[in-house]
């Protein structure tokens, strides 16, 4: 005979949202991934570093690469900054499987951690694995996956590649402007990828609408205990 399980109404969430909300969270995580990497070999492949490709007026295919965070930036040492990358993602998806059962977590912050999740995996794999199965040619050379000399890089040492590109608009400052007078002013310079474009919706949703629970697994087990009195 098949024993009755029990469990808080309260607290857990019933076992077919329960099911429902981590198959959400794991489908984000895997299609987020699977279209930045499927984006950044066919940039790579098919693009020499820095072509620029003009879509519409508004918005390019630019192949750049960097060795630092989301945007271009470059923060401190390369492998201590994929070493961060690396137990940060860890640490997101070990607080995802932790929280997911909880009915006082809403799904929208689930949603918000897997995208800053799956963003960082995907910038990731750039860092661990391109170094090693791309080669990285001179322009207009196109790189080429699996090279018989190898790659540019070791391990852990990858450059990740970048290549949407938004210059929405442009002005002039005006003359008489302190210390920007005469120069032009591009909006949006940044190039960046899918993964970054991930983290930060995520993050940005999640500080407009989630940032109370942003609280410890136990934490939040503690406020559904509180709500439930």
């Amino acid at each position: 005979m098949r024993p009755h399980i029990m469990f808080n109404h309260h607290l857990i969430t019933p076992p077919t949202a329960m099911r429902s909300r981590g198959f959400i969270a794991a489908v984000i995580i895997a299609v987020v991934i699977i279209i930045d990497q499927l984006l950044k070999i066919w940039i790579k492949t098919h693009f020499y570093l820095g072509e620029d490709v003009e879509i519409f007026p508004w918005f390019h295919l630019l192949f750049i690469e960097n060795n630092g965070m989301a945007f271009g930036m470059t923060i401190g040492s390369k492998l201590l900054l994929t070493l961060f990358r690396i137990a940060a993602v860890t640490f997101l998806i070990w607080y995802i499987v932790k929280i997911y059962r909880l009915r006082t977590v809403p799904t929208g912050y689930l949603v918000c951690l897997s995208l800053i999740a799956a963003g960082a995996a995907g910038n990731i794999f750039d860092c661990v694995f391109y170094g090693v199965i791309f080669d990285n040619p001179y322009p207009p050379m196109l790189a080429t996956m699996f090279p018989e000399g190898g790659g540019y890089a070791p391990w852990l040492m990858g450059r990740v590649v970048d290549m949407l590109y938004f210059p929405l608009f442009s002005f002039t400052w005006p003359g008489w402007m302190p210390w920007v007078g005469g120069e032009e002013f591009l909006f949006f310079h940044p190039v960046f990828n899918l993964a970054d474009a991930a983290i930060s919706c995520g993050i940005f949703v999640l500080i407009i609408f989630y940032h109370r629970y942003i609280q410890s697994p136990s934490a939040l087990a503690a406020l559904g205990n509180t709500q439930a009195r």
